[in-house]
């Protein structure tokens, strides 16, 4: 009976510490020079890209494929291992490993590979971000295999979701892939504008990590870096969303809010996952690259500090600038690592002279106006701003040449 309780006793996962391998995805379907640029940086900061190379949805029962336009000149000559991905939308069925719809997404991994052996890459990989119902894992298997058996030696990996975990067929389906990216990061459909959201619940994806590792199959983490503004109706229910950066309006709407990756909890669960993980947890790969320009994803400064396991600051401060005798110009700066909230009201005091006029500038309005002080209020539906940007907010005119001295209230 001993010997037989024995045997029935799982060992322990192994576990491991320290430093953690750091990706990013690039999904960016115009190739501009900003995402060069950043590709380059991406080169010198990360140990990995995965790059979106195609995609696939249906339309009235058939496919319509995507190919991404991809800058073959600087992937080729870039120090990083790169990664290729083929997106999958909705599929619902049938399933077979030989039938028109698997014979097609086959050819299109072999498309995409032999389009990037024949400019000079070597892809590392082929990644699978296939949008499968948790009932249809058990068929997304079969063009797995099937797709492995055309591509190889390229290995194929695949994304997966936390609710999949609770799936006998994930096990199946993890083990036929080899490896796989566990996606912790999500916006789960607000009820109304006053529900909390968040696009990451570090408990949530500390729980869904160790219950991966139970799999016995190596993967990697994906981790938020982006942010969306969410629309409601005049009812308070949801109307939309606006995502990478866009800003189209919502006639529907008439309230937003402004949900973001929060680069603070994710820094203390980068440094939980220092300290101890499971062994099999092989690295992260954070969605998304960061690109200038991209208002709802983090900057550089902020990722980099993200990935060390330290927390991140906002640092505002107002600089004066004196451009003309009795012109005072009114600059607002973060110095620090991340965004930092505009919700704020400033006031600026000074000794000598008389405000004899003054205003606000990019959405900022003059509240107060005194002889001897003055206050700018940030607009009520004030945005962020990110690490190392600068923006004049106000100006003031004074009777004679002075110092003003400035102070910033939170709201």
């Amino acid at each position: 009976m001993v010997l037989s309780l024995a045997s029935c006793v799982r060992a322990p996962e192994p576990r491991a510490a320290g430093p953690l391998r750091h990706e990013a995805y690039v999904w960016q379907r115009d190739w501009n020079p900003r995402v060069q640029t950043a590709l380059g940086e991406g080169e010198k900061r990360l140990d990995g890209l995965t790059i979106l190379a195609a995609e696939v949805g249906w339309r009235g029962g058939r496919p319509e494929v995507i190919r991404i336009p991809l800058p073959y000149a600087a992937l080729t000559n870039s120090a990083s291992p790169i990664g290729l991905c083929l997106r999958i939308g909705t599929f619902r069925g049938p399933f077979r490993a030989d039938d028109a719809t698997a014979n097609l997404l086959c050819n299109l991994a072999v498309s995409i590979l032999d389009e990037a052996r024949a400019a000079g890459m070597k892809p590392v990989e082929l990644q699978l971000d296939f949008d499968c119902a948790e009932s249809t894992l058990d068929g997304y298997r079969l063009w797995l295999e099937a797709m492995k058996r055309r591509v190889a030696p390229v290995p194929v990996s695949i994304t997966a979701l936390p609710s999949w975990l609770d799936r006998p067929a994930f096990q199946r389906l993890a083990r036929s892939a080899g490896s796989y990216v566990l996606q912790v990061h999500s916006l789960r459909r607000p009820l109304n504008a006053s529900a909390p959201f968040t696009l990451c619940d570090s408990w949530e994806a500390r729980e869904a990590v160790e219950r991966a590792a139970s799999y016995g199959v190596p993967f990697r983490v994906a981790l938020p870096t982006y942010g969306y503004r969410l629309d409601f109706a005049p009812d308070g229910r949801f109307a939309g969303i606006a995502a990478d950066g866009t800003d189209d309006e919502n006639p529907r709407a008439t309230q937003s809010r402004e949900v973001r990756s929060d680069p603070v909890a994710l820094a203390r669960l980068v440094s939980a996952w220092m300290r101890d993980r499971p062994a099999l947890m092989s690295g992260l790969i954070w969605y998304r690259l960061p690109v200038a320009g991209d208002r709802r994803n983090w900057r550089w400064s902020t990722l980099a500090r993200v990935m060390t396991g330290l927390t991140p600051r906002a640092h505002l401060r107002v600089e004066p600038r004196y451009p003309q005798p009795g012109l005072v110009e009114l600059d607002l700066l973060n110095d620090g690592d991340a965004d930092a909230s505009l919700r704020f009201d400033l006031g600026v005091k000074w000794d000598n002279g008389i405000l004899t006029a003054a205003d606000g500038l990019n959405g900022f309005e003059l509240a107060r106006r005194e002889s001897t002080r003055c206050e700018l209020r940030s607009p009520e539906e004030a945005d962020f701003m990110p690490p190392g940007e600068r923006l004049t907010i106000g100006w003031m005119r004074l009777s004679t040449n002075t110092e003003v001295r400035c102070e910033l209230f939170r709201r």
